[in-house]
């Protein structure tokens, strides 16, 4: 039973390196593409949401928009109902980088479902859903300050 969560650990932390050295020449580093897939299919979205989505605290979804900002590939814009509300938008730098973002995902999802049939990827990504909503409670409670009784 242990040694599931060790395989999508190793197989999230391989990705993530793949990704990084391969995006290291669009200055995306650190799952920062991650933001930037998100932003493009959720122009307007705002950092809460943001960092719900990914599953990362409010901290470091800050710190990715603030890198992501400065480089060039989303901006923020005031709500025009509310000024204390920040829209973040890709820019033409951020909408030129999605469809390569996109296109490495689609890559390597074909080789990590390789001689997979197609109910073996239908059941296999049942399954990392229900696993996925199963960790989202205890993200949630944790995410409030509460602590899980192990």
């Amino acid at each position: 039973m242990k040694e599931i969560l060790r395989e999508i650990g190793m197989i999230a932390r391989a990705l993530d390196s793949i990704s990084n050295i391969e995006f290291k020449e669009y200055a995306l580093t650190k799952g920062q593409y991650l933001y930037i897939v998100r932003i493009c299919e959720n122009p307007g979205i705002i950092q809460e949401k943001l960092a719900e989505m990914i599953k990362v605290d409010r901290t470091t979804t800050a710190r990715a928009i603030k890198k992501l900002e400065i480089n060039g590939f989303i901006e923020k814009k005031e709500d025009e109902h509310n000024k204390k509300i920040k829209k973040i938008f890709p820019t033409e730098k951020g909408k030129e980088v999605y469809p390569l973002i996109i296109r490495e995902n689609d890559y390597s999802n074909n080789i990590a479902l390789e001689g997979f049939s197609e109910k073996e990827v239908e059941t296999i990504s049942n399954l990392l859903k229900k696993v996925r909503m199963n960790i989202e409670k205890d993200w949630e409670w944790v995410k409030k300050g509460y602590k899980r009784n192990y």
